[in-house]
């Protein structure tokens, strides 16, 4: 019995030290001089009363979860800390009716699931028959379905409100036999119909909900309602929007596959972009353009004019390395995926109640 003694009192000092560490980390995490300072950028005023400012960013799962608990962080020394999930190279983005954010991350490949409002994060990586090989840009219908395309396995794959797999649609059924290349991806609730970029077949395919072909739209070509490698696409009030990369465009065609306006292209009469990727439309119907290598928001009107830009190479807030997609919520928070930053920056377009004085355009 007695030779149990030291073994017990053993154990009872090596959790009194450890009990003493994690109050020593939490003493120091909290200290005034441990603390980060607040992250102030200024708020870009704009014409009519309007502004833009940044809120925040995000780069793993640790910045949706609960804070851990002292007894957590007891357990975290003894068995070792859980698996952090970090953004790698993430694309495209995505909001749902209930606040998630779904971010497609080629770069793991995986999609992670942020949960801010329930603070719960879901990291979903498929492997065996229907696997993720380079998932690319994601869409939600009105139900919170999920829709992600994966350009290199040439397939859709559907998630429920859950973040359960459904199905992969990747067989097209009309005679046109798969994907080659699918990226940009829309889903009209109200016909029930999927709209896919196909990058190598330089068109769009229209899908019933279940995946068979309807008809596509566009060909190869430079002309209004051709496509040279379209990636990008956003269904909008019965318009799709296209970035039509190599044409250096944005073409804004009706249902249709009819061409109402055409921002950009090789011109140089016309405002090129030189690496035109992710797209987004706020509540005013202004048009926000990625552009991709100058690491800048374009905004465009409704008639194609340029209201203001923002961003710039940089790590820092409101700058990005290699933007890629975006997303603009009914709040008109503005989701930016900051890819080579490996992070989310979300900032706020917003009208002021009052004229601001002194803004800039």
């Amino acid at each position: 019995m007695g030779t149990m003694l030291p073994t017990r009192f053993g154990n009872l000092c090596a959790i009194a030290a450890l009990v003493l560490t994690v109050q020593g980390l939490s003493t120091a995490a909290s200290h005034p001089n441990k603390e980060m300072p607040p992250v102030n950028v200024p708020e870009l005023a704009l014409s009519g009363g309007r502004s833009l400012r940044y809120e925040r960013s995000f780069a793993s799962d640790r910045d949706v979860k609960l804070k851990r608990g002292f007894w957590t962080r007891v357990l975290d020394l003894v068995a070792g800390p859980p698996e952090v999930h970090n953004l790698v190279r993430p694309y495209s983005v995505a909001v749902d009716s209930r606040g998630r954010v779904i971010v497609t991350d080629p770069g793991i490949p995986a999609v992670h699931v942020f949960d801010f409002a329930r603070q719960k994060y879901k990291f979903i990586f498929r492997d065996g028959k229907e696997s993720f090989r380079a998932p690319q840009c994601v869409a939600v219908d009105s139900h919170d379905n999920f829709y992600v395309t994966d350009s290199e396995a040439g397939k859709i794959f559907v998630f429920d409100a859950d973040s359960n797999f459904r199905r992969a649609i990747g067989s097209l059924k009309g005679g046109e036999g798969f994907f080659k290349r699918p990226t940009g991806i829309a889903i009209d609730d109200a016909a029930q119909r999927i709209y896919v970029t196909d990058t190598v077949r330089q068109k769009i395919f229209v899908l019933d909900i279940e995946g068979s072909v309807l008809k596509t739209i566009g060909t190869n070509g430079a002309a209004g309602g051709e496509f040279n490698f379209p990636t990008e696409l956003k269904l909008v009030d019965h318009e799709l929007y296209v970035v039509d990369a190599m044409n250096f465009r944005i073409q804004i065609l009706d249902l249709e596959g009819h061409v109402r306006t055409v921002l950009g292209g090789a011109d140089p009469e016309n405002l090129n972009f030189f690496r035109p990727k992710g797209i987004a439309i706020d509540s005013e119907r202004n048009l926000y353009v990625v552009d991709g290598l100058g690491d800048m928001v374009h905004v465009f009107d409704r008639e194609g004019r340029l209201l203001y830009y923002f961003g710039g190479s940089g790590t820092g807030p409101e700058e990005f390395q290699l933007p890629a997609g975006l997303f603009i919520n009914r709040d008109d928070q503005i989701y930016v995926v900051d890819s080579f930053n490996r992070r989310i920056q979300v900032l706020r377009y917003e009208a002021a109640k009052q004229q601001v004085q002194g803004a800039r355009p």
